[in-house]
């Protein structure tokens, strides 16, 4: 298949969320003598984030607000209200300062070679401007959700971003390791990757790690991405 595109999902398929938000809790929870199941608290986090935003359509927010009214809800949730503003800061400042898995930067400077490269995500451009820089790669295009006023799985956001890019859907590689992102962009006419993340969720593993049978390819890490497409 000759695609024009490769357009990709951002939060989870090309950034550790889950270690460094964990990370995060931990240390605020070390300053102040406290014990929890880091994990889980991010993992609880991450859900509610994900509910309050998929699926927005025109919301007077975008994931930087949700990321920083969840973050209270959860803590409540787990019992850490004793957390102070400093304290709530320092993990909300952490989404902007996460680390990329591994695999994906050079792997996407070979697909840069052959292909535009977008990142189309449901986070914050200011967001992806700061993880892009931190961890040194470039896209050719940044389209957020939050540009476009519909979050994923809407059809909108799909057909927007094919129209802005000039480009008809089928002629466009969705690459996630999420399955309702993969299904809604198959939707949409796009062809679809799914790239494993066994860790996306840290020890407790990925919700949804199996594959739909109708995604285009599938791969076990970014290396393998390339190698398939030809980079």
């Amino acid at each position: 298949m000759n695609y024009r595109a490769l357009t990709f999902d951002t939060g989870g398929t090309v950034l550790d969320w889950h270690s460094g938000i964990a990370k995060a809790f931990a240390l605020v929870g070390e300053k102040h003598g406290l014990q929890r199941d880091w994990h889980a608290v991010t993992n609880d986090y991450r859900r509610a984030a994900m509910k309050a935003i998929v699926g927005q359509l025109q919301p007077p927010f975008n994931m930087d607000d949700v990321h920083r009214t969840e973050l209270d809800a959860v803590l409540a949730q787990h019992s850490l209200g004793m957390l102070t503003a400093q304290d709530r800061a320092q993990i909300h400042r952490a989404w902007h300062g996460l680390d990329a898995w591994p695999d994906f930067p050079d792997a996407l400077t070979r697909l840069k070679r052959k292909y535009p490269v977008v990142s189309f995500t449901m986070l914050p451009l200011a967001m992806v401007v700061a993880v892009s820089r931190r961890n040194g790669y470039e896209w050719d295009a940044v389209i957020s959700c939050e540009m476009i006023g519909a979050y994923k799985p809407e059809p909108q956001a799909y057909e927007r971003t094919a129209q802005w890019l000039g480009l008809a859907p089928d002629e466009i590689l969705m690459v996630a390791c999420h399955n309702f992102d993969l299904n809604a962009a198959r939707a949409c006419g796009y062809h679809t990757a799914f790239v494993r993340r066994a860790q996306e969720w840290g020890p407790a593993g990925p919700p949804d790690p199996h594959p739909h049978p109708d995604c285009t390819l599938v791969v076990d890490d970014f290396h393998a991405l390339a190698q398939r497409l030809g980079a």
